[in-house]
């Protein structure tokens, strides 16, 4: 199977799938709707915003060549997995390779992230370091987050508020209440895929030992948790119309409801590799709503 593989795809291609190019939307939305927000308050800057979608792109690609690394190593990713291919299970990437890639790609964005530094204050620095740090912190170390029930914290947390408001802030040096708002649904779509993903691993992850929280929750709960979440989404609209911009463009992302509601089914619904779409769609979901959300705050 694994020389099968190997014969199979490049070291480029292997490279391609260890980024995971289909979670690189939740890395895109929180820096659009930043930047969005930026512009509605005419303090939009171009190069600014390119050099934060750099190092948010370098971080979730960064992020994933370390989930990729020590769930090999602590033998969560085998071959026979429900979930899609893994590099080093699948004997694409050796971990040696893997362990300069991480370090090449957090150099990357640290470099990067200085010119943000410099148009801003240390905070942004301060930011940075903490998004790197975080990045490894899901799956390595002495506590990994994603292993003892954190990572969906994790994800809302950098994934909304940091990316969301860290974008606005290297921009207006400032933060509003209105970008504070507009991260909770960003946050909390692009937190369903991993919640999406979870759900699905449930069994396969409890007998490796990763507790994630949807291991700790149970099925039952973690439907819950994928449909409120959903629910509170397209509830901030209203509070952003009412409490910050009167304009019926703030109501856009609700032309993705129907998905949404779609979705919500088939959690309910599917099991398995069935799951394999429904992670697809949350995340185009995630991504869909964004685009809606960005257009509509920023005319």
């Amino acid at each position: 199977m694994i020389e099968t593989t190997i014969q199979k795809y490049s070291k480029f291609e292997s490279w391609i799938f260890a980024s995971r190019l289909k979670t690189l939307p939740a890395a895109i939305v929180p820096v659009l709707i930043g930047s969005s927000i930026a512009l509605y308050d005419h303090k939009f800057k171009l190069l600014a915003t390119l050099v934060a979608l750099t190092c948010a792109l370098l971080i979730q690609i960064g992020t994933n060549f370390v989930n990729d690394l020590y769930d090999y190593l602590s033998g969560t990713d085998k071959e026979d997995r429900v979930g899609p291919l893994r590099v080093l299970a699948s004997g694409l990437i050796s971990v040696k390779e893997m362990k300069i890639g991480i370090i090449l790609i957090f150099a990357l964005t640290f470099l990067f992230g200085l010119y943000l530094v410099y148009i801003s204050t240390w905070i942004t620095l301060l930011i940075g370091i903490m998004s790197i740090l975080a990045g490894i912190a899901y799956t390595a170390g002495p506590y990994p987050l994603a292993y003892n029930g954190l990572g969906d914290i994790f994800v809302f947390v950098f994934f909304g508020f940091v990316g969301t408001v860290g974008t606005y802030y290297v921009q207006a040096v400032d933060i509003t209440p209105l970008v504070l708002w507009a991260s909770i649904p960003v946050g909390a779509l692009i937190t369903n895929i991993l919640v999406v993903n979870n759900y699905r691993d449930i069994e396969e992850d409890a007998s490796a030992g990763k507790i994630t929280l949807a291991v700790k929750l149970g099925k039952r709960l973690t439907r819950i948790q994928y449909l409120t979440f959903t629910i509170v989404s397209y509830l901030i609209l209203f509070v952003v119309y009412f409490t910050y911009k009167q304009s019926l463009f703030v109501f856009l992302p609700l032309l993705s409801l129907p998905l949404a509601i779609r979705l919500v089914r088939m959690i309910y619904k599917y099991k398995g590799t069935e799951l394999n779409k429904t992670l697809a769609l949350t995340a185009i979901l995630s991504a869909v709503y964004g685009l809606l959300f960005a257009f509509g705050i920023s005319i």
